[in-house]
């Protein structure tokens, strides 16, 4: 072999590494016999040395006869007495030995001997062996620690004073030596020990002919290896695949698919998530931010770890057992995750990712209800709208809408009654080209959606008087929830008093729904009898059992005389609205009587507690002389709650069915508004409150509310209704575990019980039927509201009922609700 092309440093600086390769040797002596024959200065001592070594594992190396193999770059050479190992292909005299060392055993392996992994052949480490570079000397043992299960560590390293090149350098297990012990007396959580004083390693050193050569190996362990399934989890093995993925990266345009991949790289951390997040919305999760490592330098990310949002556990909170509603429990421990790392050149590049995940993804019609998902839908939605912006200016309002009108519109379709007109004038007139707009408006609608509905009234002048309309969405959500209906009168748009009455309801998770809605301009009886009728004919003739109205004796006449056998009685949020105009002099100064208003009005369910809770408020604040308070109270019986209560409303009085939807539309209904800004601001409230029903079913199905305790009759009952109706359903639950059965009186199958909440007078009668499971409370929440009351619930526990009686749960509150 020619040396002399080797060479890399002067005669002088040749002689200082040899000096220095000498100390590095006499470091290495108390590490093996093996390393007394490196500890000389000269190179031919150096081969002799390894000339008496090669002899015993030359035979195993015959069948390469100066050949060699490359392994993904790795460059592993033996001295000229040795046979050499090419970086490029693996000769063999016949295809008999080639077979030969392809099946050789991890179990068999022996100093020397060619091994075929998964990506390659490479050679076992051993005494004399030489490498081209320090890299490839430290690729090659890492590649045999992985096959025989172990991980490898950087140790003790010698570098040149003058140039600062490696003289030479120890690989050791990564088991080697001991921690100190004086690092972990302090420490709250010790890390865990996995250092056992193994004493395997590989030397090497630098020769003066440029490669580098094997002077000690150790092969015994003191521990036992990791299975190899596992083996890809080393340190040494994860630091060895980044390398090779980094590589893999830089020759190829990696990220083509938008899947990540080990070693891919990224010019900033936000381009790292926003990649990630890409993959996690076409994938079905959400991304969370989870652990930044910072440098102390600048505070620039050193690293960064994307998580999945259902990672870890949620820790327990001492405040838990105080709070009456618990957020709802998403993580769930899973592992699905990215880290990045910054690199030298100020980049970043992945350094792991974990792609399996624990759960169920989302599928891709809920994606945009993933919390990271919606930062991409709203950057998404303002790209979007800027560039429509630029289109829009390009043609006038005008020119779209005529356009999109004259080459959809469905010309037998004629939405004009003409059997039902009026036969008189309406009572309030439009205003000028007011029609025109409106006629456009729904004309534009029903383009875009054929099974729009909208229905218009004329008047005596063929004038429009009113109109009324409807769309799918509305109309399946009537067929889902029309059990009970609140048509709603008190709303007026501008001066001119036009009144705009929606047809409401509430949907399985306790949220307000439209089923259709109504500009009129004439209130008479006939005009609100063409409204129902109108009204079932878009419902398939569909009549609901309960329907709210306002205290109007026209639409109760009406009501009466087109839907005659349904449940009818008066909104008491409606009543509620009007008592705050009526006593809006008493908030100021008396400002407890707005609270004082609210808890008679909503708080008493039952009669005797309502009329004391009246008296009391009158007493108080001195209302006995008013008029208008001594007038609803003559007619309680068809507003309160604690009357009537036979009848079905599907708790529509709560505060949030009608607050949220006043408030939004309150600067639309001001005197200087014009009625199409309203349709269309109408329509936006729509669609977020069709947005708000997926995103409750979406957290629906990915969180479970949180049980109060271990309870078979709670578990059944989660799994039936909604999370909201859940926690109503609950809330009886626990209120019944404080009650107490004060009789039983048995009358065949039919038992009565007398129970009272523990410490108070008043008795409540439940009977219970035991040839068909029925119960029935004097309450009467369940007929009410439908979720059965706490005594009820008491009675079903005291006859070792462990299972909610499907009669008891309405499909209506359900999960399935829309199935």
């Amino acid at each position: 072999m020619d040396r002399s092309g080797h060479g890399i440093l002067t005669h002088g600086k040749n002689s200082e590494f040899q000096n220095e390769l000498h100390e590095s040797n006499q470091a290495d002596v108390d590490m093996g016999e093996e390393c007394k024959s490196s500890e000389t200065s000269s190179p031919e001592k150096s081969r002799e040395a390894t000339e008496s070594e090669s002899d015993s594992w030359s035979g195993s190396a015959s069948l390469v006869e100066k050949s060699a193999v490359e392994i993904n770059g790795d460059e592993c050479q033996a001295p000229p007495e040795i046979p050499l190992v090419n970086k490029y292909e693996m000769n063999v005299d016949s295809e008999q030995e080639s077979q030969s060392l392809n099946t050789v055993s991890v179990d068999v392996l022996g100093p020397g001997v060619p091994v075929k992994d998964g990506k390659g052949l490479f050679m076992v480490p051993a005494v004399g062996m030489e490498f081209e570079s320090e890299e490839h000397a430290y690729k090659c043992y890492s590649r045999y620690a992985v096959m025989e299960g172990f991980s490898i560590r950087k140790d003790f390293v010698n570098k040149s004073r003058v140039t600062g090149a490696v003289v030479s350098r120890r690989f050791t297990c990564y088991r080697q030596g001991y921690r100190p012990s004086k690092h972990t007396m302090n420490t709250r959580k010790p890390r865990k020990e996995t250092r056992t004083g193994c004493l395997a390693h590989m030397t090497i050193a630098w020769q003066p002919y440029g490669k580098f050569r094997v002077t000690n190996f150790e092969n015994k362990h003191n521990h036992e290896f990791v299975n190899p399934s596992t083996a890809h989890l080393l340190p040494s093995q994860k630091r060895l695949a980044f390398a090779e993925a980094v590589e893999a990266d830089l020759a190829s345009s990696s990220g083509v698919d938008g899947v990540p991949k080990l070693g891919m790289g990224f010019e900033l951390e936000d381009h790292a998530y926003e990649f990630y997040n890409s993959y996690a919305g076409k994938v079905g999760f959400s991304v969370r931010k989870d652990y930044v490592n910072r440098s102390k330098i600048d505070g620039a990310v050193v690293s960064r770890r994307f998580t999945c949002f259902r990672e870890g556990f949620r820790q327990k909170d001492k405040r838990d057992l105080s709070i009456k509603r618990p957020r709802k429990e998403t993580r769930i421990g899973c592992l699905a995750q990215l880290v990045i790392s910054r690199q030298s050149d100020g980049s970043y590049r992945v350094t792991n990712f974990e792609e399996k995940h624990n759960h169920e993804l989302v599928a891709a019609c809920r994606i945009r209800m993933l919390r990271s998902q919606k930062q991409l839908v709203a950057a998404q939605i303002a790209e979007g709208n800027a560039i429509e912006g630029r289109k829009i200016q390009l043609k006038s309002a005008h020119e779209v809408s005529c356009n999109s009108i004259g080459e959809g519109v469905d010309h037998e379709y004629d939405p004009v009654d003409q059997r039902s007109k009026l036969i008189s004038k309406c009572t309030r007139e439009m205003r000028d080209g007011e029609a025109e707009k409106i006629q456009q408006y729904f004309q534009s609608k029903k383009v875009k959606n054929p099974s729009f509905f909208y229905a218009i009234q004329l008047d005596a002048d063929n004038q429009i008087a009113n109109i009324f309309w409807t769309d799918a969405k509305m109309v399946m959500d009537y067929s889902d929830f029309g059990d009970v209906l609140c048509f709603d009168t008190t709303y007026r748009i501008n001066e001119d008093c036009r009144l705009f009455s929606p047809f409401v309801g509430v949907n399985h998770h306790k949220q307000m729904v439209i089923f259709g809605a109504a500009l009129l301009y004439d209130e008479t009886v006939d005009s609100f009898k063409w409204l129902f009728q109108k009204f079932l004919e878009a419902m398939s003739g569909k009549k609901p059992k309960t329907i709210l109205t306002d205290q109007d004796e026209i639409v109760s006449e009406a009501i009466c005389s087109i839907l005659p056998d349904i449940n009818q009685r008066v909104c008491v949020w409606h009543v509620y609205q009007r008592a705050l105009k009526q006593l809006s002099h008493m908030f100021i100064g008396s400002p407890p009587f707005v609270n004082d208003l609210l808890s008679c009005f909503f708080d008493h369910e039952e009669e005797e507690d309502f009329i004391a809770s009246w008296n009391h408020m009158m007493d108080l604040h001195g209302l006995w002389d008013n008029e208008w308070l001594n007038k609803i109270f003559e007619t309680r019986e068809q507003w309160a709650i604690a009357y009537k209560r036979h009848i079905f409303c599907a708790d529509i009085k709560s505060v949030q069915l009608r607050g949220s939807f006043i408030l939004k539309l309150k600067k639309y209904l001001k005197s200087d508004s014009d009625v199409l800004s309203f349709l269309k601001q109408l329509g936006k409230m729509v669609n977020d409150w069709h947005y708000k029903e997926l995103e409750a079913n979406y957290d629906m199905s990915q969180n479970m509310p949180k049980l109060m305790g271990d309870v078979i009759l709670l578990k059944h009952a989660r799994d039936a209704y909604t999370p909201r109706i859940f926690e109503l359903f609950q809330q009886e639950y626990e209120t019944c575990l404080n009650i107490v059965v004060n009789q039983c009186i048995e009358n065949g199958s039919l038992l009565e019980y007398k129970v009272s909440i523990y410490g108070q007078p008043r008795e409540y009668t439940v009977s219970y039927n035991l040839s068909n499971n029925t119960v029935c409370c004097s309450c009467m929440k369940f007929e009410f509201i439908g979720v059965l009351c706490s005594h009820a619930l008491k009675v079903l526990d005291y006859s070792n009922i462990r299972l909610l009686p499907s009669q008891y749960i309405l499909k209506r509150w359900t999960r399935e609700a829309r199935v």
